[in-house]
């Protein structure tokens, strides 16, 4: 197995890349205006702000404006309890989505105000935890690769020539569904074997896209076929989405169930508002990327001149001071 690994430090926003055999897993985005204790695994001393039963759980208020992405949520199992003022000591979970809070683990009680007591790692600490060992590629390389792998995140689906398999990865609100099916591909192989070959590639790809995506939840996939052995199908789901993630059985519809948790936010829900257009601050950073890259590209000229509506402008400016006398900005009329 080939892993590739790129670091991309650009001012204001730092993105690690994970590739293996060539195909993205992982794009890591660490940005100089992210809320620190909403990072995963961050640990903090916060205070119960409310007990909600019906939940088995309890809301807590970790020293950040709770408009931001509001309180955590700690889960309550067992005997566990608390009380409105408790303080508590809490590691990060889950990031936060558009709709939640950051999701809490008990670490044990805690002293004083809520505060951030440990950031969580940062992209060059989690890159070393996913490929050690893989010194990263920086620079012009690095950032093609993060722009090659967040157009990939975008992607619902893809095409497989060399076994037919036409895979389709979608979330709702509810859930992640995946689709596979047998395109009518010129070479590809047909019949059982054919199929059994589609379905543990689609298992494995399914299982990229949706760690690219960095989506959790509850997955149904829609194998191709019916009446299919249970046993291999399952082993190789277990290979491909690993001990994190609870299965299962394989339905008599051909479709099988899993779960996996939360870890970080979703791409979509990092780069894109409420609304599904790009928010003015990831418009401003990619002019800030956009203008690093042609200066490590054209090292002759000047003076490089990146022009762009004056919102955007205005949050690019000081990130393109840092760049150096050579990156400028222009306001589009």
């Amino acid at each position: 197995m080939t892993v590739e690994v790129f670091l991309d430090e650009t001012p204001g926003e730092i993105r690690g890349v994970v590739m293996r055999d060539g195909r993205f897993e992982h794009l890591l985005i660490e940005r100089q205006d992210d809320v620190q204790p909403h990072r995963l695994g961050a640990r903090s001393v916060g205070r119960v702000a409310s007990v909600e039963p019906s939940l088995k759980g309890a809301f807590v208020d970790l020293g950040v404006d709770p408009g931001v992405a509001g309180f955590g949520f700690l889960p309550l199992k067992g005997e566990g309890k608390a009380a409105v003022g408790d303080k508590v000591e809490v590691e990060v979970v889950a990031e936060p989505r558009r709709s939640k809070g950051p999701a809490l683990k008990l670490i044990g009680p805690g002293q004083g105000a809520p505060r951030l007591l440990s950031p969580g790692p940062g992209v060059k600490a989690t890159l070393a935890i996913l490929a050690p060992g893989v010194e990263p590629a920086t620079g012009l390389e690095a950032i093609q690769a993060s722009w090659d792998a967040e157009e990939e995140a975008g992607f619902p689906g893809e095409l497989f020539p060399d076994t037919g398999l036409d895979l389709m990865v979608e979330r709702t609100r509810a859930m992640v569904t995946v689709d596979l099916d047998l395109a009518a591909v010129q070479g590809a192989a047909t019949g059982m074997k054919a199929r059994d070959r589609a379905n543990r590639q689609g298992l494995q790809q399914a299982a990229r896209m949706i760690g690219l995506k960095r989506w959790g939840g509850l997955v149904a996939i829609d194998l191709i076929g019916t009446n299919l052995d249970g046993a291999p199908i399952l082993a190789a789901a277990k290979a491909a989405f690993g001990r994190q993630a609870a299965f299962g059985p394989i339905n008599r519809f051909g479709v099988l169930q899993l779960a996996l948790p939360w870890r970080r936010t979703p791409l979509e829900e990092i780069f894109a508002g409420a609304d599904g257009r790009r928010m003015v601050a990831h418009r401003a950073q990619d002019v800030v990327r956009g203008l690093r890259h042609a200066l490590l590209s054209d090292t002759a000229s000047p003076r490089i001149v990146e022009r762009c509506p004056a919102d955007v402008a205005a949050l690019a400016a000081p990130l393109v001071a840092r760049l150096g006398p050579r990156a400028a900005l222009e306001i589009e009329e």
